[in-house]
């Protein structure tokens, strides 16, 4: 899907990491909940409230998952899961367009 219709946006940006990673959310007539962003070069990590799945619309970064001993690479084109209240870790190695979904 390359466009979300008949949502609402929230004007202001989730901003991480100094300006590194933002994002702005985007909600849907059911509930649901999206956020679309940029992620700089840099490493970072994230802690999750819902399950998430990483959209990595492009770019190219390598993801450490939660119970995995080690780094798997995502480029624009693929996607991850996280589960709910977990920790992941990214090396973004290029300027990275994502959409992430939350899961309840």
């Amino acid at each position: 899907m390359s466009e979300f219709k008949n949502v609402t946006v929230v004007k202001k940006a989730n901003i991480y990491f100094d300006g590194k990673v933002t994002s702005r959310t985007v909600i849907f007539g059911d509930g649901s909940k999206k956020t679309l962003g940029v992620m700089l070069s840099g490493e970072y990590e994230f802690n999750t409230a819902d399950k998430e799945i990483m959209e990595i619309l492009s770019g190219d970064l390598d993801v450490l998952l939660p119970e995995e001993s080690g780094w798997k690479t995502i480029k624009g084109g693929e996607s991850f899961e996280v589960k709910a209240n977990a920790k992941f870790s990214l090396k973004v190695r290029a300027l990275t367009d994502y959409c992430c979904s939350f899961i309840r």
